[in-house]
């Protein structure tokens, strides 16, 4: 498994797809200083700031993200034509497909690194009060896991759309829909510890200081841990090829005889 994730980490480097989700962890950032400039009286601070830009990475940016770019890694071997080749070695596909999941995680990690760091850039900038060394470390921590868990929450999503022909786009747009449900499910305290995705907001505990607000963290890894489970499910069960679309062959018109 060791040699399988270093070789797909290799992989990476003619992947282009990853400068995909630098920019979109550029992109939250960017939306959140958008909403700064709405005059509604909200005093911006750096700890409100970084809040708001981990609430767009879980309900917009980041389950859409890690879904369009794990497609594409998993769905590159067939239209690279290079599984065939692949499947000749004495390794199983949910084994191939494992190896590849582990080096999304990796990813998703990285991409909460950047998004973290784009924070920072953006707070300097910006000038807002509350910036301190300890607040800065919180931010990359609390980033950068949020990431991972959100990743583990869309796993199962990932896994389902490496068994259907292309498709990483329906997993891409499942993703979305999975992750603005998140704005929804936060308004029961019940449901946002169930809830996958705002689970992963209790696992960092986000804005634990509001009184409003309960966490638990038990119910919470109950909810990674199912998501884990739904996606071994869903790699085991795989089939030992790589799903390949069928193309009909095309009947030839029989010629008619005579002139």
């Amino acid at each position: 498994m060791f040699r399988m994730v270093k070789t797909e980490i290799w992989k990476l480097k003619r992947y282009h797809v990853i400068w995909a989700g630098v920019f979109l962890m550029l992109l939250s950032v960017l939306l959140t200083l958008f909403s700064t400039t709405a005059m509604d009286g909200t005093v911006w601070t750096f700890p409100f700031f970084v809040e708001q830009v981990i609430k767009n990475n879980v309900t917009m940016i980041f389950p859409m993200c890690i879904a369009l770019i794990a497609g594409y890694i998993i769905a590159r071997e067939g239209k690279d034509d290079t599984l065939k080749s692949i499947m000749t070695i004495p390794v199983s596909y949910s084994s191939l497909l494992w190896g590849k999941l582990l080096v999304c995680a990796l990813l998703s990690l990285l991409f909460g690194l950047v998004s973290a760091v784009f924070t920072i850039i953006a707070d300097l900038m910006m000038g807002f009060p509350g910036l301190s060394a300890q607040v800065a470390v919180q931010t990359f921590v609390q980033i950068i896991l949020n990431c991972l868990f959100l990743y583990i929450a869309v796993m199962p999503i990932i896994a389902f759309a490496a068994r259907i022909p292309s498709g990483h786009m329906i997993g891409t747009i499942i993703a979305f829909v999975y992750g603005y449900g998140g704005m929804f499910a936060s308004g029961n305290a019940t449901l946002a510890n169930v809830y996958p995705v705002t689970a992963s907001l209790g696992l960092i505990h986000y804005r634990s200081y509001d009184s409003a607000i309960h966490w638990n963290a038990l119910i919470c890894l109950f909810s990674m841990a199912v998501a884990l489970l739904v996606s071994a499910v869903f790699v085991f069960t795989t089939k030992g090829n790589a799903p390949v679309k069928t193309v009909k062959k095309r009947k030839k018109s029989a010629t008619k005889k005579g002139w």
